[in-house]
């Protein structure tokens, strides 16, 4: 199983009465967002499914991907690394998930996969974490395929 962690990229700061999920990219999300949307679609992943966060900044970022995007609840804000794990079905989903979401949670996670206990890392605004789980002589590996910052 691949599994991409994508926080949402750059969105307008919180204005007046604006909610925080409310809140859209800005012209800079916009772009990075592309960006590194540009490079997914280069990577050699099959059976892609992409899954985001309700909130706008981060199923605008998703929909740069130009795939299907399934918006699930459990990504939001404040969700736990158990909601992500049980969302995407890690290690058993065959193929690869792109999960759009927020820190501090997908850093905690990304932590959770490498390091077995969640501490809070950081995912920049835009970033990707790609992992990859996979079985050696027996044993289950989470190998770090790559880390992006747009």
């Amino acid at each position: 199983m691949d599994l991409i962690l994508w926080r949402h990229a750059k969105a307008k700061n919180p204005e007046g009465a604006e909610a925080d999920t409310d809140r859209e990219l800005t012209a800079r999300g916009r772009r990075q967002a592309e960006k590194l949307a540009e490079w997914l679609r280069a990577q050699p992943l099959r059976d892609v499914a992409v899954l985001s966060s309700p909130a706008k900044r981060a199923l605008q970022t998703a929909q740069t991907l130009g795939l299907p995007v399934k918006v699930k609840t459990q990504l939001g804000v404040g969700a736990s690394t158990a909601d992500l794990l049980g969302a995407v079905d890690w290690p058993d989903h065959a193929g690869a998930v792109i999960v759009v979401g927020h820190q501090p949670t997908l850093g905690r996670l990304a932590s959770l996969l490498l390091a077995g206990t969640e501490a809070d890392w950081t995912i920049k605004k835009g970033g990707i974490w790609w992992f990859t789980n996979r079985v050696r002589l027996d044993e289950t590996q989470t190998v770090l395929r790559a880390v992006l910052c747009p």
